[in-house]
């Protein structure tokens, strides 16, 4: 094929002749690797194409026109050429490359055959070889297997010689041990106190480290020896002898370690100052020999300088309690607290990073220093700043009762208290985060304050009876200046005004409600256990209760006092029946200032009933948001505690009743004055002149109405729920049984039936606003018996016979007729209810 290519490079104008004498080869090269048909195509074809495309561009040219203007076309070229003139070079090309694939092909598949038998022959050759290689395998693997079993058994052997080996080994070494211990025994056994014939090992300061170890397990084996032998020394003679001997050991041990721990500190001392954490380290690696190193730790702790340097005692004192002449004040202490105990952490941190670098057991020096920390540092801080005071009833204020010896009063004694025991408490916790051993460090924290904890029920009752003591007298104070500065003032306007300078305030009951709280959130952070906190709660809040109730039943009798003077003033200017006219008007201008007083006292009283129920209330509410759940906890606690309050609410409530009664009495005396002073003869029989009758209501019963009005305005303020009801109902029936009582006393005529009738309908109206249908009902009534001073006498027969239940009292009512003699309505009547009855 390479001949072909370089022959037709020569001449690219042959004729097909010249290429079918040129043979055509094929290399089988030319099918290995990445075999490409089209480039084989290619190959094969591209040296004759060439030749073609020249020819036609060639004949392309040669389009000319001729001379008469004639163009030569494509078909005058042909009738010139052939077409496609290598057409017989490439079919001959493409049938000898046939040719020559054929041959190719038979000549591979030649090849193939051959090495289809070449391959079956290895193979065979092949599998015999690894069948013979499997058998070898098998016998080496079972040469292998005794090979181990041997390699077991002899390792079995060696292990059991050397395990052997070793406890000779070790017997030798105890025995070389045991004699070199026996010689130094027989040392320190040669006469007491003797110390100067010792081995050099037990003065050589570089074998301080041996040389306890030694004394150590000589004193061990020593002591052992001498509690064996005084066991059995009763029974054995010859152990009392050696027994005696091993004395002498041990008290040399023991001198001997004691001077070397000794020297062991003073080296450790030394080494501390000079701040040689690795020379301590190995003073304290030695000493934990000697009582597992406490000595080392308790004299480490016991020589820092907040334990030994009185001015840093001094400056904690400055710190938190201020000067002598400055009285501490919680917050004070508090900020004061807060540093100190910063400090006091920070100091414990940097020793922690000295003991963890110095002392095998770290945790163990942590626990004495923090424990030395909270006993002796914070302990003499405590103790100067928490100075309890007597629980002896102490003299009263204006003597000093109010101030401790100590200047500060008990309530600010317990707020200090509180401030320390949450501050001491956050220092636990920091310094249980640093680090502090096994301590149990808030169990530590909490026995500091058990002496404080165990009275701190009584000094809480005691403060609180003393800021109640103390407010009390502040209002008396306050109502006596008020008093004196009003002067005849107050005297003349009676006792009323006097009265109310001591009103109830419910501003005071609050500062009763938040003194208590404050007293439970102290309760709450000392007490821990349930039971102890229900049982200091309950007792706080008995305070309360004692304190609440005391307050307000003063403050309802107070009230009541001056309801109770307005009355005498009544009495006072009740007049005779034969007076001068003089005397008449002073004593009715006497009587309305007693009346104006009484009204002052009513409004007054209801004013303090209207606090004191919303004092209760506030003490109901604070009750049931703060103090139930505390006691809930335990069984009973709250039952009781609910039974307390009623009990102490029952004064209260038994002088608002009282109260109460005696406002209707003031009210109802007033009415009846107002009804004799104002009602005339005439406004129920008026003459029969011709004038049309007059249908207002009467004066009286104008006035009557109009004091009522501007009376009750306050107990609708003052009065609600039940309270309410049943207060309106009392004034309401008392109001009838009096307009009863009042209109027996005149005489009445048709118009002045008409009349009684518009003023019955005037106080049903009123008394309508009671809410009250017991009342509305009998004034209903009333107005129908009014009917039977307006009816003819033969209709009155006619009147009841719905209500039969009003019989009696209409009875009473005909009798107040004016014709009832003249009518003669007594025969007439008797006779009608002996028939009906």
């Amino acid at each position: 094929m390479k001949e072909i290519r370089d022959g037709t490079k020569g001449d690219k104008h042959s004729k097909t002749s010249s290429v079918n004498s040129v043979p055509l080869i094929l290399d089988i090269d030319d099918f290995k690797g990445d075999f490409s048909f089209d480039a084989l195509f290619g190959n094969l074809v591209n040296d004759l194409l060439p030749s073609f495309q020249e020819e036609e561009a060639n004949s392309s040219d040669a389009n000319d026109v001729f001379p008469n203007g004639t163009i030569r076309g494509p078909s005058d070229v042909a009738k010139l050429a052939p077409l496609f003139p290598e057409v017989d070079a490439l079919l001959s090309l493409f049938k000898d490359s046939c040719r020559e694939l054929v041959d190719l092909r038979q000549q591979i598949d030649g090849r193939l055959n051959n090495l289809k038998k070449d391959v079956t022959l290895q193979d065979s050759k092949h599998r015999k070889t690894l069948s013979e290689l499997e058998k070898g395998i098998d016998g080496l693997f079972d040469s292998f297997g005794r090979l181990d079993s041997r390699i077991s058994s002899v390792g079995q052997t060696a292990a059991k010689i050397g395990d052997h080996l070793q406890s000779a080994d070790s017997q030798r070494q105890t025995a070389s041990e045991t004699i070199d211990l026996i010689k130094y025994l027989m040392e320190f056994n040669s006469s007491p106190g003797d110390l100067m014939e010792l081995s050099p090992l037990f003065s050589d300061d570089s074998r301080v480290a041996e040389a306890a170890s030694i004394a150590q397990k000589l004193r061990s084996f020593a002591e052992e020896d001498i509690g064996k032998q005084g066991i059995t020394a009763p029974s054995v003679m010859g152990n009392v002898t050696a027994s005696r001997g091993l004395e002498v050991a041990v008290a040399n041990l023991q001198d001997y370690c004691n001077e070397l721990e000794n020297r062991l500190l003073t080296r450790f001392d030394a080494a501390s100052q000079r701040r040689e954490l690795s020379t301590m380290a190995e003073c304290a690696k030695i000493l934990s020999q000697f009582n597992r190193g406490t000595s080392a730790m308790q004299h480490y702790v016991a020589t820092r300088p907040m334990f030994i340097d009185v001015e840093v005692m001094n400056a904690d004192t400055r710190l938190v309690i201020g000067d002598q002449a400055s009285q501490p004040s919680p917050s004070n202490v508090a900020r004061g607290l807060s540093s100190l105990y910063k400090e006091i952490t920070d100091t414990v941190r940097k020793e922690a990073a000295t003991v963890t670098a110095v002392f095998p057991s770290p945790n163990d020096v942590m626990s004495i220093l923090v424990q030395r920390v909270l006993e002796q540092r914070v302990t003499a801080l405590l103790d100067k700043l928490l100075l309890k005071p007597s629980l002896v009833k102490l003299p009263p204020m204006e003597e000093g009762g109010v101030l401790l010896v100590s200047g500060i009063t008990r309530i600010t004694y317990l707020r200090m208290l509180a401030v320390a025991y949450e501050k001491t408490q956050e220092l636990a916790r920091d310094l249980r985060a640093v680090g502090c051993g096994d301590l149990d460090v808030e169990g530590l924290t909490e026995s500091l304050f058990l002496a404080y904890k165990d009275e701190y029920p009584e000094h809480e009752q005691a403060s609180l009876r003393q800021l109640c003591e103390a407010k009390m007298e502040e209002l008396r104070a306050e109502s006596q200046q008020l008093t004196e500065s009003t002067g005849s003032i107050g005297r003349s306007k009676g006792a009323s005004i006097a009265s109310s300078h001591q009103q109830l305030s419910v501003t005071v009951v609050t500062e009763f409600v938040r003194w208590n709280e404050e007293a439970i959130s102290r309760c709450t952070l000392f007490s821990s256990q349930p039971a102890t906190l229900a049982s200091n709660v309950r007792a706080v809040f008995t305070c309360l209760l004692d304190q609440v109730s005391q307050y307000i039943t003063d403050g309802l009798e107070r009230a009541r006092d001056s309801l109770t003077e307005a009355a005498a003033l009544r009495e006072r200017f009740v007049l005779g029946t034969v007076v001068s006219r003089r005397v008449a008007a002073a004593a009715a201008s006497a009587a309305e200032a007693a009346a104006a007083a009484g009204e002052s006292s009513f409004r007054s009283f209801m004013v303090a009933v209207q606090r004191c129920a919303s004092s209760v209330a506030i003490v109901q509410q604070y009750f049931a948001n703060s103090i139930s759940r505390l006691l809930l906890p335990v069984d009973g606690v709250h039952a009781a505690s609910c039974e307390e309050m009623a009990t102490a609410m029952s004064s209260a409530e038994a002088a608002a009743y009282k109260g109460l009664q005696q406002c209707i009495e003031t009210v109802m005396a007033e009415v009846e004055r107002l009804l004799s002073a104002e009602q005339k003869t005439t406004d129920y029989r008026s003459p029969d002149d011709g004038i049309a009758p007059d249908h207002r209501p009467t004066n009286a019963c104008t006035r009557v109405v109009a004091y009522l009005s501007r009376v009750l305005e306050a107990a609708f303020t003052a009065l609600d729920g039940l309270n309410k009801q049943a207060f309106l109902t009392e004034l309401g029936n008392r109001l009838h049984k009096g307009l009863l009582n009042h209109w027996q006393k005149f005489t009445f005529n048709p118009s002045g039936g008409l009349r009684l009738k518009r003023d019955i309908t005037e106080y049903g109206d009123f008394v309508r606003s009671f809410n009250a249908p017991s009342v509305d009902e009998k004034f209903e009534l009333l107005g129908i018996m009014a009917n039977v001073f307006i009816v003819a006498p033969e209709s009155l027969s006619t009147l009841f016979e719905g209500t039969p239940s009003i019989r009696k009292d209409a009875q009473r009512f005909i009798q107040l007729r004016e014709d009832y003699k003249t009518a003669k309505l007594a025969a007439r009547l008797s006779s009608l209810w002996t028939s009906s009855s």
